[in-house]
């Protein structure tokens, strides 16, 4: 192991480099006009790994490419598959930037560009430690397979069909991801658990065109007024949800696990300035952190409607509409959440106009057992990483692949994130601690050392 570490500590002005040319690609797997550089992000990859000694490969999905390389010459030791993904978000608003996104620079000891942290830098860890092993001991002390995607950013959607189509090829005893974030600075982390997702959009239609506020007005609904009253009628006065049976199947987290959660040192002052928001929202009398671990939300994300140019124009709107969001919790399943909400809506909405609730597709929550081996080999690895002992979080956000591998393929995953909750993740200036990026290059060499001394 001293010759990994070695390898680990000599490397590091060329890990950084090799980063900065992976982030100079706007690989934005959103943005029609970016699908040539998400091409290009996948083929500096495959090159990258190939380089390094692994079989390296580009599969083709009906969206983006993926990648996809293994090295497995280890015969009768675990098979660890690293997940990760190379797509990264828009980077509006533009203005809001301190460098440009796309032209990496280290401040302040940390490096600043769009992907650093969400999830380039936080992948890079791990093939930087296949390649420590490689350098340090000459092979490695497990099965070693990587699959980096470029469409995690817009959902995985052709992932899971890869997945089923290559499920020998991509199977592993345990799958490893760093998407996730630390709870704080000197704090590493072992998330064990993910929220879902499920979204939907609202439309509301009053009439078939705009009509004149001076001869209509008063006499017909207007779409808007008619659609805000259904939106605030999806939340109680004091933040629940209002939508029946919204709650029923969330299952609590145990008592151990909410102590625990308390007993880290969390501070509503610093989430609030984090946010930039005066005062807290959501469901009164619970702690901040189980709000946003492990209870359910529904957000409004986006309403329009109407005339939106410049000056004023008189008229009763005829059509608007509304974007909402959901986060669930263990226990919740997204269409059965989704009926409901349907329901409420339905029931909210006059008889007389047009009220359509459209889409509906969803990501389950996902909880991960702290009693298996694998996760006393993170917790091992992370306390040598990093030189401080982890802690167990869950965090708020949706790895929609995550309950592919776990629910579909029986594959226990591990989410050992290495960002920081401020890395201003899908925000300007996102950034990613280089310390912390070379714990994580030395956290990922201890895990394949860990789990390859198991057997």
């Amino acid at each position: 192991m001293e010759k990994v570490l070695a390898a680990i500590e000599s490397g590091r002005e060329g890990f950084i480099s090799e980063l900065k040319d992976l982030l100079r690609i706007p690989s934005v797997s959103s943005d029609p006009a970016h699908a040539g550089d998400v091409r290009v992000a996948a083929e500096w990859v495959r090159k990258h790994l190939a380089d390094m000694g692994l079989e390296a490969e580009i599969h083709e999905t009906p969206g983006h490419p993926l990648v996809f390389a293994q090295k497995c010459d280890a015969p009768g030791k675990p098979t660890i598959l690293f997940y990760g993904h190379f797509d990264v978000q828009p980077v509006e608003p533009l203005d809001e930037w301190t460098s440009p996104p796309f032209e990496p620079v280290e401040r302040d000891g940390n490096i600043v560009g769009r992907g650093t942290a969400d999830d380039k830098g936080q992948a890079f860890t791990h093939v930087k430690a296949v390649e420590a092993w490689l350098k340090g001991a000459g092979c490695l002390p497990v099965n070693v397979k990587i699959l980096l995607e470029g469409e995690e950013e817009i959902g995985s959607p052709n992932l899971p069909a890869w997945l089923a189509e290559h499920r020998d090829l991509a199977a592993a005893d345990v799958v490893v991801i760093s998407d996730t974030s630390q709870f704080g600075p000197g704090l590493p982390s072992v998330c064990t658990g993910l929220r879902g997702i499920a979204a939907f959009e609202i439309h509301v239609e009053t009439s078939s065109t705009d009509l004149h506020s001076g001869s209509f007005g008063g006499a017909v609904p207007n779409a808007i007024d008619v659609l805000t009253r259904i939106v605030s009628g999806l939340h109680t006065p004091d933040g629940g949800v209002a939508v029946a049976g919204f709650y029923d199947d969330v299952k609590a987290p145990s008592d151990e696990e909410m102590a625990s959660w308390k007993a880290l040192p969390f501070s509503e002052k610093q989430f609030l300035q984090s946010a930039g928001a005066q005062t807290l929202g959501g469901e009164p009398d619970r702690h901040t952190l189980e709000r946003i671990w492990a209870r359910p939300t529904l957000e409004i994300v986006g309403i329009g409607g109407g005339f939106q140019g410049p000056g004023h124009k008189g008229i009763v709107p005829a059509k608007a509409w509304a974007k909402c969001s959901m986060r669930l919790v263990p226990g919740m399943v997204p269409a059965k959440v989704i009926e409901a909400v349907k329901r409420h809506i339905e029931a909210a909405s006059p008889a007389s106009v047009k009220v359509k609730v459209e889409g509906g597709h969803g990501t389950p929550p996902v909880s991960i057992p702290t009693d298996s081996r694998w996760v006393a080999a993170s917790v091992a690895a992370l306390e040598k990483g990093f030189g401080a002992k982890p802690v167990f979080i869950r965090e708020g956000g949706s790895i929609s692949i995550v309950t592919r591998f776990v629910e579909d393929y029986g594959m226990p995953c591990l989410l050992l994130g290495f960002g920081l909750p401020d890395d201003h993740i899908h925000g300007p200036n996102e950034k990613f601690s280089l310390s912390d990026f070379m714990a994580g290059i030395r956290t990922s060499a201890y895990l394949m050392g860990e789990l390859g001394r198991e057997v």
